[in-house]
């Protein structure tokens, strides 16, 4: 998909990956839509056109909002991408439900929402994309936050199931699995921390930027699947043909073997 021109939505826009997609599809010409709950957060990633709309995306009226206050200033929404999300460092047999049903409502209906308010005004102009930002935590389960893992699996079926289903209408989906990204994402988790050797690794991370470079490419070349960096895609291997030998290192890793 050209990306000059085009109306792009970006949920959890004032920081991180967001704000870096903010940047990227601004400086390849498309206009933008910028949504978060943090205002000033927003305000630091907008360029100057575009439009805000400051607001909590697990709660429907600002969803609402937010879609149509695009549309009325845009006419229409090419792109959207949904990017905001949050994480959670706890085992699963212990996480309070309400705990894990609130990471739930962000990671996978938000999105889901999102989806059935953009898809009907994409499928009447037969075209469009949705772009759904997961983990590789939701091709290869990440036992340091399983349930983190659970919601971005249930994400990526989502963005298959929704690329067949809207295949003969025009619109495309796209998922997005980064890996170690250098975000605010380990300060803002809501309980729990990492183990001491997937910290350590933040220095292989990769940088919000690079990240949403490979977004834009995805786009622009009509990618299903973006794995980055895409040396992910080793670890996603390993783990279909030698599940034991991963899931070991992966109980090495969390300090349960």
């Amino acid at each position: 998909m050209r990306i000059e021109g085009k109306v792009v939505l970006i949920t959890g826009a004032s920081e991180g990956i967001g704000a870096a997609c903010a940047r990227e599809f601004a400086a390849s010409g498309a206009r933008l839509s910028l949504t978060a709950r943090n205002e000033e957060g927003l305000r630091r990633a907008a360029p100057p056109d575009a439009l805000i709309a400051p607001g909590d995306i697990t709660v429907d009226q600002d969803r609402r909002r937010v879609v149509a206050l695009t549309l009325e200033r845009f006419g229409a929404i090419d792109i959207l991408i949904n990017n905001a999300g949050a994480g959670l460092y706890q085992p699963s047999w212990e996480m309070p439900l309400d705990e894990a049903r609130s990471l739930m409502e962000l990671n996978f209906f938000a999105p889901l929402a999102m989806s059935q308010l953009v898809v009907p005004h994409m499928r009447a102009r037969r075209s469009g994309m949705l772009v759904n930002v997961g983990s590789i935590a939701g091709k290869v389960v990440l036992p340091w936050m399983t349930l983190y893992s659970v919601t971005k699996s249930a994400l990526g079926t989502l963005t298959e199931g929704q690329r067949v289903e809207l295949m003969a209408d025009g619109v495309r989906t796209m998922l997005v699995c980064p890996g170690y990204v250098k975000t605010g994402f380990q300060a803002n988790v809501r309980a729990g921390h990492s183990p001491e050797r997937v910290q350590n690794a933040r220095r292989f991370a990769i940088t919000p930027e690079q990240c949403a470079e490979a977004i834009r490419r995805g786009v622009e070349r009509d990618a299903r699947t973006v794995v980055t960096p895409p040396s992910g895609w080793l670890l996603v291997l390993a783990m279909r043909l030698f599940p034991a030998i991963v899931e070991g290192r992966l109980a090495s890793v969390n300090g349960t073997a």
